[in-house]
């Protein structure tokens, strides 16, 4: 029916979730079925946008249907509001499209007053419960609809039981209660300079609006965030007549999940409370039983609840939480929901669920949210011991897992102290590419500046390492080995603990629980395999890297970065030398000191890999980030070099940059300075020759020449790296198979792809450059501000995090179709961090990508995600 805002449970169906919400939607279905739900109506998603877009007015025309369907439930239930003999509750829920659980929020029993109270009592012949009940009402509306704080009820109930000498709220009489009701409407009136208010529509009309109100409180914004639901969407309202669990010992309430949330193992999993409201277990005010102890007290109860289990699961063809109430010995469903599970337990219900006949392999691959497998691969703190860590900063959670070790302050001090056997966090205000040997030692990593994309979000997350970046909440001075929080100071060598799957940073060493991949997880992911058609490949420089990678089912290396290989501290010194070289003789002969050691390293990298596709990245970043800063690291160096201190000084000086990131970096300096991509060149085939001379699996290099903005740029590199492989090939008397490619990074590249892909064999996206400048944010200072940008709308995702589709994502169909234009069979991929987050790989997905590249720990997300990709944007 056009512009209608309210149904009925009758009326709805599960299909109708957009605008019932999850808990509507399935409360009409349940009804629909046969089961035992209390009756009700709920008021649709589209009334609370239309609630928001209005300035908060609620609408005669919304008031009317609402009133409509109160006649019909009371004619329906027999009850009506205020009634002195049989008066009808009802409760009033939130309910979204997607399950938010107890983000939102929830009032029980509305429609208690002075006179409907007597009725309950009257009609119940439990004084004691109707005054409970009221007295429950009362706070909850004053807390939800009027903004009193909850505590100020809850320090009187206290206040009752010391006095009396009493523990259990339940051992609390008719009298006490009756008193207690009086000290509470003494509250809301001292509070809010008014009466409670005894007209139960006024209680119900109040009571809809904070509902409302609640879909934009802070904690469901920030779970919203957190698990990327659209603000848009809205909440439903369920009014609901309301069935008591806490009328004596033949009722109750408890909450189940049909299988084990934690494990996904196959039994019934819950807990229940005798004489109690639905609060009471959420909100651990008591201690409940284990659900399976319902069988020794009420054994028709428990029979029915289990079949009506079985029913549910059966219907949804998933894994279900149940919420439900038992009034005098007679069982209501008040709710079912798909039910929130680990990733352990999420792969065990959809592969035990496919066995069982009630989905397919696809329905499965769908069932698993990709972003969850961080919880397999990576170490997480223990529960039990997490409930007493206290929290000292928050940060970025730039790569996940949980980790703990002494603070060090510098990456030569995190070194030692490994070899001394120690676990270390090295903690920086940010680190570069001189901190990789400290970075690799780390235990974990923490900067106080940076983004997700910033140097330690980059490398931590290559290696499967725990950082938290970006963490303005701490101050961080290396040169006194301080680590300062609002509130406490920290020295080298204190514990802290770090969780990079939440960007928590906790004060000392706390418990921590090792992965585990069991058999579903095996056969899930050949499921994934058979579904998905694009590629996954892994960021990796080195041949442990590789064998990790090749262990979570990387199909190559889509971004072999060459930099990390020269900062190990048998080679920077040739690096150095050749950086600071005065003349040509001195830099090749630099080179030449750098060649064995760099063709060894391709060597090694093509033997792990085992004949699949290696694209290596020639030389990036700007020379600068090679040379030491610190005087005494510039003396050594010129003692090295046989050169004055001075001299060496101003020459390291002398090559700073302004703004490094787009200055002399890339296929720049190859333009500058050709010898040092020759040598790269000559390393990267010779090592491929070799492989092959040894009989192993040929390797077809890609080699890829980063950060080309003109087809000018790329033939005269391409020119010079061809002339070096054909005089390799001569030497050799052999030959290889490879590409010769480019990195996609500066905006100019994308809308002269037409031009670029005359000259290149296949493009690879390096989406962090290429929102850097398409955005013009420094990707290493834009976690200062781009939370504030999501915080306030600005921006719905951080674009270093997502590929901002409209964008950057258009850049990218702008050279994929330019480029094919010019070169109908080019290859493309992607290797920026975009690689590896679910949202993003959906995207390459249907622009058409070949294969997505990212850290070896993303490999299974990012094949999950592309999986689910081709379920909803077929491309085969």
């Amino acid at each position: 029916m056009e512009n209608k805002y309210v149904y009925s449970f009758h009326e709805g169906k599960k299909e109708m979730k957009s605008l019932l919400g999850g808990k509507g939607a399935n409360l009409a279905e349940m009804t629909n079925i046969g089961l035992p739900v209390p009756s009700g109506f709920t008021i649709t998603t589209a009334a609370c946008i239309r609630y928001y877009d209005e300035n908060k007015i609620l609408w005669n025309e919304l008031l009317d249907e609402i009133h409509d369907q109160l006649m019909g439930l009371e004619k329906r239930i027999g009850k009506s509001f205020s009634d002195e003999n049989n008066p009808l509750l009802v409760s009033v829920r939130s309910g979204s499209v997607f399950s938010m659980p107890g983000m939102m929020d929830t009032i029980l029993n509305l429609g208690l007053n002075d006179i409907s109270v007597k009725g309950l009592a009257n009609s119940t012949g439990n004084e004691r419960f109707a005054y409970d009940s009221y007295r429950r009402f009362i706070q909850m509306f004053s807390d939800v609809a009027m903004g009193i704080p909850k505590v100020r009820f809850e320090s009187l109930l206290e206040e009752m039981k010391e006095n009396k000498g009493i523990i259990e709220d339940t051992d609390l009489n008719a009298e006490d209660l009756k008193v207690l009701v009086e000290k509470y409407k003494e509250v809301y009136l001292n509070e809010l300079n008014e009466e409670f208010p005894q007209d139960p529509i006024k209680q119900l009309e109040l009571s809809i609006k904070a509902v409302f109100d609640s879909w934009n409180n802070p904690r469901a914004k920030v779970y919203r965030r957190l698990h990327n639901i659209s603000d848009n969407l809205g909440t439903a309202v369920n009014v609901q007549s309301m069935v008591f669990g806490n009328m004596g010992d033949t009722s109750g309430t408890g909450v189940a999940f049909t299988r084990n949330p934690a494990t996904g193992e196959n039994h019934l999993f819950g807990e229940y409370l005798i004489n109690a409201q639905g609060e009471d277990v959420v909100a651990g005010i008591r201690t409940p039983d284990e659900i399976s102890h319902l069988k020794d007290i009420m054994p028709e109860v428990y029979d029915e609840f289990v079949k009506i289990t079985h029913t549910l699961e059966n219907h949804y063809k998933d894994m279900q939480d149940i919420e439900f109430t038992i009034e005098n010995g007679k069982l209501y469903i008040l709710q079912t929901r798909n039910g929130k599970r680990t990733a352990q337990a999420g792969i065990r219900v959809a592969v035990d669920l496919v066995h069982e006949g009630l989905i397919n392999k696809e329905e499965a691959i769908m069932r698993v949210e990709p972003n969850q497998l961080n919880q397999l691969l990576h170490p997480t703190f223990a529960e039990s011991t997490l409930k007493e860590a206290i929290i000292i900063a928050k940060g970025l959670a730039a790569s996940p897992g949980a980790t703990s070790g002494k603070i060090y302050f510098h990456a030569d001090d995190v070194v030692e102290a490994k070899a001394r056997g120690e676990r270390a966090i090295l903690v920086r205000q940010e680190t570069s590419p001189e901190d990789i040997e400290g970075m690799v030692a780390a235990e974990g990593i923490l900067t106080a500046r940076g983004g997700m994309t910033s140097h330690a979000a980059v490398v931590a997350r290559g290696m499967g390492k725990c950082c938290v970046a970006g963490c303005s909440d701490i101050r961080v001075s290396e040169e006194t080995k301080i680590m300062r929080t609002k509130d406490q100071t920290f020295n080298e060598g204190d514990f802290i603990s770090l969780d990079g799957s939440t960007g928590i940073v906790y004060k000392g060493d706390i418990e921590k629980v090792q992965p585990t991949l069991g058999g579903s997880f095996g056969e899930f992911m050949e499921w994934v395999d058979e579904v998905r058609v694009m590629g996954v490949r892994a960021n990796a420089d080195n041949p442990k890297d590789a064998a990790q990678a090749l262990e979570f089912g990387a199909e190559g290396i889509g971004l072999c970065r060459t930099e990390h290989m020269f900062f190990e501290e048998t080679r920077v010194m040739s690096v150095r030398k050749m950086i600071l070289a005065t003349t040509l003789e001195e830099r090749k002969s630099a080179l030449d000191e750098l060649l064995p050691v760099q063709r060894q390293d391709f060597y090694e990298l093509y033997e792990a890999m085992e004949g699949k596709p290696v694209t290596v990245r020639l030389l990036d970043p700007p020379l600068h980030e090679f040379l030491p800063v610190k005087d005494e690291d510039i003396k050594e160096l010129a003692e090295a070099m046989n050169v004055s201190f001075d001299d060496l000084k101003d020459r390291v000086e002398g090559l700073a940059e302004f703004n490094p990131m787009l200055g002399h970096r890339g296929c720049r300096l190859a333009v500058t300075y050709p010898e040092i991509y020759r040598m790269q060149v000559r390393a990267i085939i010779e090592a491929a020759i070799d492989i092959k001379e040894k009989g192993h699996e040929d390797i077809y290099p890609e080699i890829m020449i980063p950060l080309i903005g003109h087809i000018n740029e790329l033939k005269y590199v391409k020119d010079e790296v061809l002339k070096e492989i054909n005089l390799v090939f001569e030497e050799r008397n052999n030959t290889v198979k490879y590409m010769i490619g480019t990195m996609l990074e500066v905006p100019r590249a994308a809308i002269t792809a037409d031009e670029i892909a005359t000259e290149a064999e296949f493009f690879s996206f390096g989406t962090n450059d290429l929102t850097q400048m398409g955005f013009g944010f420094s990707r290493d200072d834009a976690g200062k501000f781009l939370n504030e940008y999501v915080e306030k709308g600005i921006f719905e995702k951080d674009p270093f995090q997502e590929i901002d589709r409209a964008g950057v994502g258009k850049l990218m169909e702008i050279a994929i179709e330019y480029g094919r234009k010019t070169n109908p069979n080019l290859k493309l991929g992607i290797c920026g961090e975009h690689g590896g987050e679910p949202n993003s790989v959906e995207f390459c997905h249907q622009i058409g990508l070949h294969y997505v590249s990212c850290s070896p720990f993303r490999i299974p997300i990012a094949k999950l995600a592309a999986a689910q990709a081709e379920v909803n944007y077929p491309r085969s």
